[in-house]
């Protein structure tokens, strides 16, 4: 078995619950990392003893640096709301959690990162949103991790555990009218795309995977 390690973020989110799913039936990958605040059950199949779940405290991350250490590629799918955590507090888990996550994967030689933003990131919104992720993203860029991809995916699919306001009636509605997910996507797509990146030959620099890329990308492995 491959001793290719992957460290993953915001594994308990609806995205990062799937590419953990992912991360363990890919052979490739001889042990899956997920780091946060608390140890989760996990599954007892196949290939689920390859996990390790490590506990940090992300108002404190800097004294977790040896919890990063032997990623050859890291996913990080961090992310919260506004109606959630407040603004603030929106912008501590989708910027400074992910850019001092970032910086500590650097520090540890990490040189193949996966950020999971959203479509229409933009630093120079106005609207908290796609702002806070657009800063993000040119932050992590500045980080210069040999290989960094970043992923903005329209709006996601899933069957969330915890509602948003508006937003369930928005994926009823794209879940009867988007099946070709020309504006919208399923968590375990944008999954399929992350994981299925990470496997290919590394191309150093940045890149962008738009919406349109990530439908592709997993069509084609189909």
């Amino acid at each position: 078995m491959s001793s290719k390690t992957a460290l993953l973020l915001g594994g308990t989110g609806e995205t990062g619950k799937e590419v953990l799913k992912l991360l363990v039936s890919t052979p490739v990958y001889g042990k899956v990392v997920c780091l946060g605040r608390r140890v989760v059950d996990l599954p007892k199949g196949e290939g689920w003893d390859r996990v390790e779940q490590k506990l940090v405290d992300y108002d404190n991350l800097s004294q977790y640096g040896d919890s990063f250490t032997g990623a050859d590629s890291a996913f990080c799918c961090l992310g919260t709301t506004r109606g959630k955590a407040g603004k603030e507090g929106f912008i501590k888990v989708d910027h400074d959690y992910v850019l001092e996550a970032a910086k500590l994967l650097k520090a540890a030689n990490c040189p193949d990162f996966h950020l999971l933003t959203s479509k229409g990131s933009n630093m120079d919104s106005w609207f908290l949103y796609p702002g806070t992720k657009g800063k993000v993203e040119e932050a992590v860029k500045q980080v210069e991790f040999p290989r960094l991809t970043i992923y903005r995916p329209g709006l996601l699919k899933c069957d969330r555990q915890e509602g948003r306001t508006g937003e369930g009636l928005i994926r009823w509605i794209a879940e009867m009218t988007d099946k070709a997910n020309s504006w919208s996507i399923p968590t375990s797509m944008v999954a399929q795309a992350m994981v299925a990146t990470s496997l290919t030959p590394p191309i150093p620099g940045v890149e962008v995977m738009e919406h349109s890329s990530l439908v592709k990308v997993v069509n084609e492995a189909l």
